[in-house]
């Protein structure tokens, strides 16, 4: 037996009996196991030394991706470097902005038009060739690797393009290829399918089937009808699609970002959501990981409240997503904003610091897609807020058209009948910098950029790893030409998904311009967050009651280092009453004092810090 051969035999064997077990459970097919377990292997010859080195390191220090000092940030490729050479050749801007997780946007083969953003994958072995080859994302890979900075990429496992290979071989009229896809001869099942399974776009893609005319059939298609929903009862679909996923970490891709995870399973008379068999693939991909790749981190995105997010998570014992989105904070942290009242959030914040401190969060502000108003309106009802009028006031708030607000979001998926849009825009426009400047109102601008930094401020205290959306850091506003792109202006997702402004980013040295304020702020921020234990992923974490609803209030503890974080969302001056007797000093001015009674300008903060004993 090879060194080779004997270490992955010391991965494989104590995974072994869990692996097969889940596996056989599901397809009860030894011929389709066997052909995984080989394929493992063959994943684990083919992966480079320099990244077995690097798998050999981070699980020497397993807990890697959840230090202090990890700061994310997400971009089109095409948007900040035109290609993935440009990226490259801009790694050192994203050094000094202090980016040490990188994630790339869909860059994989997609027809054009019917992409979807990239989620429409025609092949997941090449890149879109105007972005690049796989041979040059290996490369940045190594380069980011070399500057300590990891990759992530997004796998979108529950669908394929229709220009698919397999897909092409389904409309040829190939059985084998059609069992890879939901197909019907007509529309019984599908119709017993829609009577419990939720709609996605039910305005600009009703339905969750399409009739594909070239074999005369009805297909499963749940999001666009130009993606087609695999089929993962089918062991073919499993292996191949865990194929191409190592094949991507075989090129130096350091988190999977596992795209719509709770879709990946469907039954008849379910909603075809979190269903169980959802976690048994999760966990198999895990294993298959922890096997070929053990560097290799999961992301799931699971856009949906705690309670249904958290077990993706898995268990201390059989573990299954490494990290997850905390959507639900992001939301509730924007209708925050529009209502300067903190009871929502500070009840949201209960809930995940509630959780236990091995669950680590990808914690945002904006990304690539729309902010969805899934709120808690059960809790949020004996306040006044009901859900129906209560999005439409944020609707109107962040699109402007509520008196005062100079917030210039635009709506996506609008559905009048229910009042059920969601929002876009990036963080500076939806602050109300570009409406401020669009009125010439400088004292409006320096509360919106208040308002952003004080955002920035919050979800750099939070536990989990803060992501910055590419232009977030310099104060980048919406991108209003997408209105002329025939490709895009159906999409109003594209406002905030515009090219990054290099010659505007210049001004970032410049605490003066808008770009340089936001910028040159953040940085403070992150060194702070890197100095001291106490924003460790691992500290304790609980609300306060600062007797002000305008104002957010928590504290953290590590280590004998304890923080007071104070949040104002109101643009008036408030007042926090905070029962803490220790002397703080406030990290950002270097002032000290008693926190008792803290005094916050309009949209202001204070990260008050003690050392105990």
């Amino acid at each position: 037996m090879t060194n080779e051969e004997k270490l992955f035999q010391e991965r494989l064997w104590p995974r072994y009996g869990e692996l097969k077990w889940l596996y056989m459970e599901l397809y009860n097919n030894s011929a389709a196991f066997g052909y995984f377990r080989e394929m493992l292997f063959k994943a684990y010859q083919e992966r480079s030394n320099e990244l077995k080195l690097l798998d050999q390191a981070r699980e020497a220090h397993p807990e890697w991706y959840r230090d202090k000092e990890t700061l994310g940030m997400l971009m089109y490729v095409q948007c900040f470097g035109k290609n993935l050479k440009g990226v490259e050749k801009h790694l050192d801007y994203l050094e000094e902005s202090g980016i040490n997780y990188l994630h790339l946007m869909p860059l994989l083969q997609s027809p054009k038009g019917r992409s979807d953003g990239g989620y429409a994958v025609s092949d997941f072995r090449k890149v879109e060739p105007e972005l690049g080859t796989m041979e040059e994302l290996a490369h940045l890979s190594g380069q980011c690797h070399k500057r300590g900075m990891a990759v992530c990429l997004d796998f979108v496992m529950n669908h394929t393009s229709e220009d698919h290979e397999w897909a092409v071989r389904a409309k040829a009229g190939d059985p084998e290829y059609q069992d890879r896809y939901f197909f019907y001869d007509n529309w019984d099942i599908p119709n017993e399918f829609e009577k419990t399974v939720p709609q996605v776009f039910p305005q600009t893609a009703p339905g969750n089937f399409s009739w594909c005319p070239e074999v005369g059939k009805v297909v499963m298609t749940t999001f666009w009808p130009y993606q087609w929903d695999l089929n993962y009862a089918n062991p073919v679909v499993f292996n191949e699609m865990t194929d191409n996923m190592l094949y991507l970490c075989n090129q130096g891709v350091d988190i999977i970002r596992l795209d719509a995870t709770p879709y990946i399973w469907k039954e008849l008379y379910t909603s075809c959501r979190n269903l169980p068999k959802v976690h048994t693939l999760v966990r198999l991909m895990r294993l298959a990981c922890e096997i070929v790749c053990p560097g290799t981190l999961l992301l799931g995105e699971v856009v949906m409240e705690p309670s249904k997010v958290v077990p993706y998570f898995g268990t201390v014992e059989k573990p299954e997503c490494h990290m997850l989105y905390n959507v639900t904070t992001m939301a509730s942290t924007w209708h925050t904003v529009a209502t300067q009242d903190v009871r929502l959030l500070r009840h949201q914040l209960d809930a995940v610091f509630a959780l236990p401190k091995q669950y680590t969060f990808l914690n945002y502000l904006r990304c690539h897609d729309d902010i969805g108003w899934g709120l808690d309106y059960q809790y949020l009802r004996p306040f006044g807020f009901e859900e129906v009028s209560h999005k439409k006031y944020l609707n109107d708030w962040f699109t402007g058209k509520f008196p005062g607000s100079l917030s210039r979001g635009e709506l996506y998926n609008d559905d009048p009948r229910l009042g059920d849009a969601r929002m876009c825009g990036t963080t500076a426009s939806l602050c109300g910098a570009e409406g401020a400047e669009e009125a010439k109102n400088y004292e409006a601008l320096d509360l919106a950029l208040r308002l952003d930094e004080t955002l920035h401020a919050f979800l750099l205290a939070q536990s989990g790893i803060p992501v910055l959306y590419s232009g977030d850091e310099v104060g980048q506003l919406n991108d209003n030409a997408y209105h002329d792109d025939p490709l895009k202006v159906e999409d109003s997702r594209y406002i905030h998904r515009g090219d990054f402004d290099w010659k505007a980013a210049k001004n970032r040295k410049d605490p003066d311009t808008r770009q340089g304020r936001i910028y040159q702020f953040l940085r403070k921020l992150e060194a702070i967050r890197a100095d001291y234990q106490v924003f460790d992923a691992s500290a304790d974490t609980w609300t306060m009651n600062p007797l002000n609803d305008h104002v957010l209030s928590f504290g953290r503890y590590f280590h004998g280092e304890k923080l007071v974080a104070l949040f104002n969302f109101s643009p008036s001056e408030q007042t926090a009453w905070i029962d803490e007797p220790e002397m703080y000093t406030d990290l950002v001015t270097g002032n000290g004092g008693i926190v008792g009674k803290a005094v916050l300008p309009g949209y202001g903060f204070r990260w008050l810090f003690t050392r105990l004993g």
